[in-house]
């Protein structure tokens, strides 16, 4: 992309090397303006060191890169969310885990909830701010993921979460909670999808579990009885051939009206189950 390129110039040349809805996102990110801006304007000239930082951009998604971590946020249930190599990118079907999240807490009514693993906090942190009356308690094992956490949580739910440093439920004590979600790690370490795509730039810790996956949502569903109050429920998302393992765990656990749920793909994603009164 020698000497001064027009926007649309640059789009063109971008457009050789990745899609172009990417290549606009990745102008926009360098611009600081909409996609409406560039179309009313594709004619102007872009300043050479704006020309240098598409072309790092492009060369960074070309190489791979998630868009999420080129621009440092990803949207989700209709907020922006603050992303980094720390933290999982948010993705569409975890929103099922929220809806269903949703439909168990009265509007109005206060509760207990709790976010393990919460990684951005998009999960957790979207509960807090559709649902103001509830106080939410997000941990993660990562303190690098929980500093990003509380950058998200300060700009959206800022009165009802706090955040924990926490493996699990190792630092929550007795507390018990009347609705407890997760997005553990549930891929097995040998899978190949962990070497593909954007997978390749995610934290592995937050993607592998074991060899057969199970391990993480294993130990989550055994110790939830523990810490869950009369009716309280557990919601966690999991692989798409993980619903079977799902149910007899929580079976196991003595939680009642198990249930899974598919994502608008038709897949097997969030399974659950209730505490007893």
């Amino acid at each position: 992309m020698p000497g001064a390129p027009t926007i649309r110039e640059a789009l063109d040349a971008a457009q050789q090397a990745t899609s172009r809805i990417e290549a606009r996102v990745l102008l926009r990110e360098v611009l600081q303006q909409s996609d409406v801006w560039l179309l009313a304007h594709d004619d102007e000239l872009l300043t050479a060191e704006q020309a240098q930082q598409y072309v790092a951009l492009v060369v960074r998604r070309v190489a791979g890169e998630p868009i999420a971590y080129i621009t440092g946020r990803r949207e989700f249930h209709g907020r922006e969310f603050k992303v980094t190599p720390d933290v999982l990118i948010p993705r569409p079907e975890t929103e099922l885990l929220v809806e269903l999240a949703l439909q168990r807490l009265l509007a109005g009514a206060p509760a207990r909830v709790l976010d393990l693993g919460a990684g951005s906090g998009c999960i957790g942190i979207t509960i807090a701010a559709e649902r103001p009356q509830v106080q939410v308690t997000l941990v993660d094992a990562s303190k690098d993921a929980l500093k990003i956490a509380q950058v998200n949580a300060r700009q959206w739910a800022p009165a009802n979460t706090t955040l924990l440093h926490s493996d699990w439920y190792s630092a929550i004590g007795e507390e018990r909670y009347d609705l407890i979600v997760a997005n553990p790690p549930y891929v097995a370490e040998g899978d190949a999808h962990l070497q593909q795509g954007d997978l390749r730039f995610e934290p592995r810790t937050a993607l592998a579990a074991g060899v057969d996956g199970l391990s993480d949502l294993s130990r989550i569903i055994a110790q939830a009885p523990q810490h869950l109050a009369a009716g309280g429920w557990l919601l966690l998302e999991h692989g798409f051939d993980q619903a079977v393992a799902c149910a007899w765990l929580l079976e196991a656990a003595g939680l009642q009206d198990v249930f899974n749920a598919p994502d608008l793909a038709g897949m097997p994603r969030v399974s659950g189950g209730r505490l007893d009164v």
